[in-house]
This record gives structure tokens, C-alpha cells and sequence, in this order.
């Protein structure tokens, strides 16, 4: 999954035994040392298969201690093939919550699923399952790939990380480290709103995204995301998706279901900083939520959420780096509903702010993350919380 990685000064390590007779092993295979599965990092004479993993255990303490939760909240197994020079695929596996059955709290899922085929040094194109290019998470997601034991807020309650969809996408880079890219795929299927819970009121989209299980296709949806990193360090970008998230289906109608944000990330010698916005918008909610007045939780016509992060470098040892950081975000998961008359309108929701301030310590060349945060939250502090986390990637 191709992106921003933190940066990590590089030495070589020591040969140990064990590590060389693996790599043996892995060699007489056909297998090259684990990485994750990106087209840009496989030279064309490097292994035709290539194994990936990443994953993560947190441990999380609100105010109240009989609330204190440790998890090993993801575990992914990815693999990469390379057919030819320029034809690849790409899959990871993922199991969340350690135990998926159906008395279990986990579930098992196919994270990717994609081929990929290069045409030149400037095009490429992509079939299959494959996230969304929106925001600066959902393609970089892996835990030593941003700050913090949790994913931020506004990458997941209003941009729905981990969010893929299946379809067709293409790919061009162009001019001075411009990079386009665009295509089609499934979209949302409102129908699988849940009144009656709060999931929709956590994240509007995560409840109603459809991960290509089954997934209802009568109406593609589009996306399109541009990024500029002309200047080393900088990336700046933005990115939207719109597609019919009522699908033809008799009774709905036509209601677009569109999300877009603008993003930007500097890294500068030994600092690191990062601003998001993202806005979603559900079309003809007065009519999709007529037949659900008085349920807990009605669509929203529009949803948003911003946040900016600030992180240093402020000493490393080798490949031992730790890097303090800050984030402060907003975010409203029911920014305004549509009018449904008086007294049955919903009020919009009150945005909800989170401070979020710790550090990472990264290992192993940076492929091994020991993460500490502490969280507040204005709005409700008997949320506040102590977070501390193990995460790996290669």
C-alpha cells in the first residue's frame, strides 16, 4: 500500500544465525525479506513472491478502570505475486479481535484482492478489491505508518478507515511528482442503515459501506484523488468519491452518497506535521428517514471533521527513534439533518474535540512501533484515557 511512511535513520545490522538461515530458506522458496506489498519497492530482479504482515495490540484505560480493555486488535497476512515485469497481485488477509466465531467478537476479512498492470513508466491500472485513495490513513494504515496507539478520529468516523471498494482504477503520474488517480468501483447501500443503533452515529459511512461481500453494484460509484509532491518532503493533496447509495432499490431514491477531503503533509528535517479536512454528504435524507422518525438514529444530510498534528524526531540512537507528538481534532458525525417538519427534525449533533498527546518509539529499522498517548475529551472527560500500544509492518 503505497505512501507516507515515518522516516528513520538507516545502518546495517549485524548478521545473526538465525536470521541468515531464514533468509536462506526464504530464498531457496522463491521469497524475498517480508515488506509490504508495494509495486514501487520490488526491483525487476528481485523474488516473483513476496509475504507482508502487519499488526497491533492495545491497551486502553479510561478514567474508570473496570473499563480498561487490552486487544490485539488487527493481525494481517498479506502476499504479493509478480507474474511479469509489469503484472502483479496483491492480497492481505486480516483477522481483528483474535477470535472470530460466531460467539467471538472478531472477524476474519480480505483487506485487498487486486491485479495490477503497468503500461510505461507513467500508467498503471488496477482491478479487484482496493482501498479508496481519500485521506492520508486509509492507504497508509499500518501502525508504524502514523502517531498514536488509535487511528485518529476524523480518518475513521468520517472517512471509514480501512475503506475499500471493488472495481476498476487507474493511475498516472505526470509533471513534477504529480500523481492522479481515478476510477470506478462499488459504493454504499443505505439500505443497510440501522436505525435503531448508534453505529451510524459513530461513523455514517462505516455503517453503511458494503466491502465488496455480496455488494449490491447496480449504480457505480466514482473517485478521483490528486496529490502534488514536488518538494521533497511535502505532499498535498485531495480527494473525492461519489456514488447512488440507494442502489435502484424499489421504495429508495435516488440519494447521493458523496465524501471528499484536502490534505496536506510536511516533513521537514526532523519535524513532521499534517492538516486534514473531510466532508460527507447523503443526498434526499428527508425522504430515506420519513419511514424511521422516532429511532434512535436517522441519517445525517452532512458530516465533517478536521484535525492537525504536529510530531519530532527528538532523539535517536541507530535505528532506536523517539518522536513526541500532538494532535487536536474535531469532528460532528451529524453535522445537520434534513427537515422533516417540526418537532420530528433531528437537532444536529454537537461537535466532539479530542487532544491527543504521547509518543512513538520505533525499533528494527522502524518496522517495530511502542506507542504511549494519553487522549481528552472536552465534551466528556470521563472519556479521557491512557492508550499504550505494540505494532509492527514489514
Amino acid at each position: 500500500m503505497p505512501g507516507p511512511t515515518i522516516d528513520l535513520p538507516r545502518r546495517p545490522r549485524p548478521v545473526i544465525p538465525l536470521r541468515f538461515t531464514l533468509a536462506c530458506f526464504l530464498a531457496l522458496a522463491g521469497m524475498a525479506s517480508p515488506r509490504a506489498a508495494r509495486a514501487e519497492d520490488q526491483p525487476a530482479a528481485g523474488p516473483a513472491t513476496v509475504l507482508s504482515s502487519y499488526g497491533e495490540v492495545n491497551f486502553n484505560r479510561p478514567r474508570s478502570a473496570r473499563q480498561a480493555q487490552a486487544d490485539l486488535r488487527r493481525f494481517v497476512l498479506g502476499l504479493e505475486h509478480r507474474f511479469d515485469e509489469q503484472t502483479r497481485m496483491a492480497a492481505e488477509v486480516e483477522v481483528e479481535h483474535a477470535v472470530s466465531s460466531a460467539d467471538d467478537p472478531g472477524e476474519v476479512e480480505i483487506e485487498q484482492a487486486y491485479v495490477e498492470r503497468a503500461f510505461g513508466s507513467a500508467w498503471s491500472g488496477r482491478a479487484g478489491l482496493f482501498l479508496i485513495p481519500l485521506g492520508l490513513l486509509n492507504e497508509n494504515h499500518e501502525p508504524t505508518a502514523y502517531y498514536g496507539v488509535e487511528r485518529n478520529f476524523v480518518e475513521t468516523a468520517i472517512i471509514p478507515t480501512t475503506w475499500r471498494e471493488g472495481g476498476l482504477q487507474a493511475t498516472v503520474r505526470f509533471g513534477p511528482g504529480i500523481a492522479l488517480q481515478g476510477g470506478l468501483t462499488t459504493g454504499f447501500d443505505l439500505s443497510k442503515w440501522d436505525a435503531a443503533s448508534a453505529q451510524g452515529r459513530d461513523s455514517p459511512l462505516g455503517s453503511v459501506h458494503q466491502e465488496l461481500a455480496l455488494a449490491r453494484a447496480r449504480d457505480p460509484a466514482g473517485h478521483l484523488a490528486l496529490d502534488w509532491r514536488g518538494v521533497p518532503g511535502l505532499r498535498i493533496g485531495a480527494a473525492g468519491f461519489a456514488g447512488n447509495g440507494s442502489q435502484g432499490q424499489p421504495g429508495k431514491p435516488r440519494a447521493l452518497v458523496a465524501i471528499w477531503d484536502v490534505h496536506a503533509r510536511w516533513t521537514p528535517g526532523r519535524f513532521d506535521l499534517a492538516a486534514l479536512y473531510a466532508r460527507g454528504t447523503i443526498g434526499d435524507t428527508a425522504t430515506l428517514n420519513a419511514p424511521l422518525v422516532g429511532q434512535a438514529t436517522l441519517l445525517p444530510a452532512a458530516f465533517d471533521g478536521w484535525y492537525v498534528q504536529a510530531a519530532a524526531r527528538a532523539w535517536s540512537s541507530g535505528d532506536l527513534v523517539l518522536s513526541p507528538f500532538a494532535r487536536y481534532e474535531r469532528f460532528d458525525t451529524g453535522r445537520s439533518y434534513a427537515d422533516l417538519g417540526p418537532g420530528l427534525t433531528p437537532a444536529p449533533l454537537p461537535a466532539q474535540d479530542v487532544l491527543t498527546a504521547g509518543a512513538n518509539f520505533t525499533l528494527a529499522r522502524g518496522e517495530v512501533v511502542l506507542k504511549a498517548d494519553v487522549q481528552s475529551f472536552p465534551q466528556d472527560h470521563h472519556r479521557d484515557r491512557l492508550d499504550l500500544g505494540l505494532g509492527w509492518s514489514f
